[in-house]
């Protein structure tokens, strides 16, 4: 299989993606949108997370053969800044966000509810006709939603810049898939054993809605068949 075709066959697809979300909310090349509406956050990451899938996927085939040396003391090169609270190069995350199965855990530490003993005090004149007589309580009124459903955009921007960023330079992002992947399983960071997680890709779709769903498949299957001893 020719790797380098089937690199750049998704790879400039998903660039016109990126570019689509970026005119979704507006955001131009050193630009910065502060807040969207709601409706459209959820457009924008129903296509972000595939295509997040299917790029790190494309990294994974783009590090075939890549030998690096240990990494030496330097400063950062000049990224992609996106305007906002904390600043910064934004850095694409190579690793797929793993399933978390402790929600019982996870509903105590937000605060959810928990079981309490259902205790009923039964004063000890009741009788069974008392509800009959008893005042009817006044209907409560639902809160009114506010009118602004818009949310901070600061967190899709850093992601759409960070996704840009890495479809602009795979080689730089499979070198650092590779600086990654050689070092000992206990200084890895995140101490994870492979990038993809078990399963299907982030952002999967059984049937397919967007171009991105596609492509995502495809790359999912490139990434899990790529020689890793390939030297071509």
């Amino acid at each position: 299989m020719d790797w380098t075709e089937a690199l750049e066959r998704h790879r400039e697809p998903l660039i016109g993606i990126v570019a689509a979300l970026f005119a979704m909310i507006g955001l131009g090349e050193g630009g910065a949108v502060e807040r969207i509406s709601g409706s459209l956050h959820r457009a924008v990451l129903r296509v972000l997370r595939p295509a997040e899938s299917a790029v790190r996927r494309l990294i994974m085939v783009a590090a075939r053969g890549i030998v690096v040396k240990p990494p030496a003391g330097r400063p950062a090169p000049a990224g992609l800044h996106i305007p906002g609270k904390s600043g910064g190069r934004v850095s694409f995350q190579l690793f797929d966000p793993r399933l978390r199965f402790d929600w019982v855990n996870s509903r105590r530490r937000s605060g959810g509810s928990t079981a309490s003993p259902r205790i009923r005090v039964i004063d000890m004149d009741f009788h069974w006709q008392a509800p009959l007589f008893r005042a009817a309580e006044p209907a409560t009124t639902a809160p009114v939603p506010a009118e602004d459903d818009s949310v901070s955009a600061a967190p899709l921007c850093r992601r759409l810049a960070a996704i840009k960023g890495a479809l602009e330079d795979l080689p730089r992002q499979a070198r650092r898939y590779v600086r990654w992947r050689e070092r000992p399983f206990a200084a890895r960071r995140p101490r994870f054993a492979m990038t993809l997680r078990p399963g299907r890709p982030p952002g999967h779709r059984k049937k397919p809605i967007h171009a991105v769903d596609s492509i995502l498949t495809e790359c999912d299957w490139l990434a899990r068949n790529v020689p890793v001893s390939d030297t071509s």
